[in-house]
């Protein structure tokens, strides 16, 4: 069974549709690639599943192990190739509201790059990760 529906819209924009939700996302062609930039482009829709993805999972190893990671922040940075066009690097930089153990930095830091998306994305994409400990 589909998980998503997606509808292209006109105008270099798409309607993606989460099935068991219903929630939507509109994304648009960045100005760069013919768009308006209006909306996530599907390349933004990437870099940010990488950077929510390591969140969720690290929230998961947090909750096992009594970490508070409750209001940490990510930034992301999709970098783009040429010929062909497509995402060359996803930088993520975190801000933990924290101070962490060792121990505890270590299980955060494992738990984000083995999160799915990470170990989806292949070796052509460099993820670079700065925790900032």
């Amino acid at each position: 069974m589909a998980t998503i529906e997606t509808t292209y819209l006109g105008g270099l924009r798409t309607e993606a549709t989460h099935l068991q939700s219903g929630t939507k996302i509109i994304t648009d062609a960045p100005v760069d690639n013919n768009g308006k930039g209006e909306a996530f482009s599907p390349t933004d829709l990437l870099a940010a599943s990488l950077g929510s993805c390591m969140m969720t999972i690290m929230g998961i190893a947090a909750n096992t192990h009594g970490i508070d990671i409750d209001n940490t922040q990510c930034s992301i940075t999709k970098i783009m190739a040429a010929n062909p066009r497509r995402v060359a690097e996803v930088v993520v930089n975190f801000k933990f509201p924290n101070q962490y153990t060792d121990k505890e930095k270590k299980i955060l830091e494992h738990a984000a790059l083995t999160c799915p998306v990470h170990l989806s994305l292949g070796e052509d994409v460099k993820k670079t990760v700065d925790f900032g400990w």
